[in-house]
């Protein structure tokens, strides 16, 4: 199965967690987050996640890509719910149509938090996953080659957006282009960086179409990997904890017999 072109180098060092336990830990952690479906858990994982980021040496990459995604949704959030939310009873503010509730406020924060949770967790693992090990575990379990490179594709997209916006802003800035300054400028500078952006993945969309095309993506032959990637006994009982305990909590919050004294 091919690896995705243009993807961000690996770490130099060997990573000591399988892929898919990485993968097992992110799915586990969004569902357990909806299966609760509080506030204070959703908060307490995007800070788990924010504080991993650091340790990882990921957060300076991973910080402006979720702001990009979350920003907007915030700010959504804040006018539809907080501004008009028709449920609301306890009113804060009113300014005719528009009224702050404390419901509404409420709503927008558990949506918001919650977000932000799996926002946060799948950046994390986006950023963090080893491309190639994870394309590599696929094949070893014969996923098909498709589904295998969609899935290398979107979790390497953020990375790669990240660091070819960084490489605009330095080319720019090297011939000249002040970038700094207050919000009209920033937001002129984006505009200039967005027209080389989107040429460029215009541009590797094209290339690497030819390049799986050379390399016999389409072809029907059981496909092999010159990677080995470690696993183990512990690794694949975690696995298979985590999305156990998911699926558990999952289940009592549809069945409704969500326990009265947990969260959510």
């Amino acid at each position: 199965m091919p690896v995705p072109l243009n993807t961000p180098a690996a770490p130099a060092t060997p990573s000591i967690l399988n892929p898919l336990t990485a993968l097992a830990a992110a799915v586990a952690a969004a569902a357990i987050t909806t299966a609760v479906s509080s506030w204070a858990w959703s908060l307490a994982v995007a800070v788990g996640c924010a504080v991993l980021a650091v340790r990882a040496g990921v957060a300076r990459r991973m910080a402006p890509a979720a702001a990009v995604i979350l920003a907007p949704f915030w700010l959504s959030l804040l006018v539809m719910h907080g501004l008009f939310f028709p449920e609301g009873k306890t009113v804060l503010a009113d300014w005719g149509a528009a009224r702050v509730t404390a419901e509404g406020l409420g709503f927008a924060l558990d949506m918001g938090t919650r977000t932000a949770a799996y926002v946060m967790v799948f950046l994390l693992f986006s950023f963090t996953v080893r491309v190639p090990d994870l394309v590599a575990v696929m094949s070893a379990r014969r996923v098909p080659p498709q589904l295998g490179f969609v899935l290398a594709s979107t979790l390497t997209l953020a990375p790669a957006i990240s660091s070819r916006l960084a490489r605009i802003r330095q080319a720019q800035e090297s011939r000249g282009l002040v970038l700094g300054g207050g919000p009209l400028s920033r937001l002129a500078a984006a505009r200039l960086q967005m027209l080389p952006l989107v040429l460029s993945l215009i541009q590797d969309a094209g290339e690497r179409a030819q390049a799986l095309d050379s390399r016999g993506f389409s072809g029907t032959r059981v496909r092999t990997s010159y990677r080995e990637v470690r696993d183990t006994a512990v690794q694949r009982g975690f696995r298979a904890a985590v999305l156990l305990l998911a699926m558990a909590l999952v289940g009592l919050r549809i069945s409704g017999h969500w326990p009265s004294g947990a969260p959510g």
